[in-house]
């Protein structure tokens, strides 16, 4: 029959291992609790430089996201590598918010080394950045600006297009191929929209010009 004097000294080292883990384990779900807490305000100031944006507060809007650029670079600084990957949604929407800016603007998207964001951020914030373009084309439709509309779309759907490939990344790029089908369908439902504006104008003009 075994001995089994001492059995119940084999776990020694492992619990002492398991001890010195739970207590770095503790300290990463605090600066984890206390780093998502806190970069909420980022999301806020996002959201709202969205919303100046459809308002056509293009310096309000300017100063919420260079506000949220600003905590963004703060957070980073401070933040452990191995936290790194819970400023995503933080990156995401400011990538977001600075990219309809721009669009809007007439500018050149920044790239995703200026924004010094991760790849999967920038990824995923121009996806959602297609949405926003959406309802500014709206917007300009109904305000009778079809020309300004047109643009923005033919900017929409160059965008779609480019990320498209991107899909193929689904499993490294979280919900890339769920963002991309929906975009997929605001590309299609807004094609429509312009489409029958266009038409319509066209038809009051005929009518006009026959009077």
């Amino acid at each position: 029959m075994q001995d089994l004097r001492g059995f119940s000294m084999l776990l020694k080292n492992a619990k002492n291992s398991l001890n010195k883990i739970s207590k770095v384990l503790e300290k990463t779900h605090d600066d984890r609790e206390i780093l998502i807490k806190n970069t909420r305000q980022i999301i806020n100031l996002c959201s709202e430089s969205i919303i100046e944006c459809h308002r056509n507060n293009i310096t309000d809007a300017k100063k919420k996201s260079q506000a949220a650029g600003k905590l963004l670079e703060k957070y980073r600084r401070e933040t452990d590598a191995s936290l790194h990957r819970y400023l995503i949604t933080p990156e995401q929407e400011y990538v977001e918010a600075v990219s309809l800016l721009a669009i809007i603007e007439g500018r050149q998207v920044p790239t995703a080394e200026a924004l010094k964001v991760k790849e999967e951020s920038y990824v995923l914030g121009l996806l959602d950045c297609i949405g926003e373009m959406r309802r500014n084309i709206y917007d300009k439709i109904r305000a009778g600006d079809v020309d300004d509309a047109k643009k923005i779309f033919e900017v929409m759907e160059d965008l779609y297009l480019t990320l498209y490939p991107f899909a193929y990344y689904d499993k490294i790029v979280k919900e890339a191929r769920k963002k991309l089908d929906v975009d997929r369908i605001l590309v299609e439902e807004t094609r429509i929209a312009i489409t029958e504006e266009i038409r319509r104008s066209e038809l009051i003009r005929s009518i006009k010009s026959r009077k």
